[in-house]
């Protein structure tokens, strides 16, 4: 089985790179390239392809978005969906973990793309999904925080532990993140993984909808 590929990054001299890495494999075509997300949404239109490999900063529509976009309809075409595999510079818990809510099947940092590209589009074309290693744990450790909802159950602010809620109790007061690093004596990229775990466990797409969530719950009022 030959594995068709499309590479969306923005950086010319990477894609070609890429491509050319790829080049020596056998099983593996890269059949198109993309220098962002809406180059990527037009390409695959007019090539379906098994996997996208997705850069997350690129200018315009970016790569959650592209992949948000790009796998909405998997549900509905179990037959030929879209898989995407985010390849990324950022160790950073807002960009894995809003990979992950947009659908992707993968999550890679640059770093590791020489040795481990071929074999992750290899499971995820497969139906299989992989994680780079160096961020595996903190999905673990979240996945291990969340509760389990009864079926048909809507997520709530009771799947937040503590310090969660002060932050999003924040959040709902309109405090921006150096605001809230400010008021709970905490760095900004603490808060950062605190908010991300907080759109992460409640399956929110943004701060607003965490917001709205949070006055639901009751635990802001009015």
């Amino acid at each position: 089985m030959t594995i068709t590929v499309l590479l969306a990054e923005d950086q010319r001299l990477v894609r070609e790179g890429l491509a050319m890495m790829l080049s020596a494999e056998s099983d593996i075509v890269v059949v198109g390239q993309a220098a962002d997300g809406h180059q990527a949404l037009a390409a695959v239109q007019a090539t379906p392809v098994d996997v996208v490999v997705m850069d997350v900063r690129m200018p315009g529509m970016d790569g959650i978005e592209a992949t948000r976009r790009l796998t909405a309809d998997n549900a509905s075409r179990p037959d030929s969906p879209v898989r995407v595999l985010v390849l990324t510079t950022f160790d950073d818990d807002a960009v894995l973990y809003g990979a992950l809510r947009a659908g992707a099947s993968g999550y890679m940092l640059k770093h590791d793309a020489s040795a481990e590209l071929a074999p992750a589009l290899r499971r995820i074309a497969a139906g299989e999904a992989w994680i780079d290693p160096m961020v595996a744990p903190r999905v673990i450790e979240v996945l291990r925080q969340m509760a389990t909802p009864a079926t048909g159950e809507r997520p709530t602010v009771d799947m937040l532990t503590p310090r969660e809620r002060e932050v999003l109790v924040l959040m709902a007061e309109g405090l921006s993140n150096p605001e809230i690093t400010e008021r709970l004596v905490l760095s900004e990229a603490t808060v950062k993984t605190h908010v991300s775990r907080i759109l992460m466990k409640t399956g929110s797409r943004d701060r607003a909808q965490a917001v709205v969530l949070a006055y639901r719950s009751g635990l802001v009022s009015p």
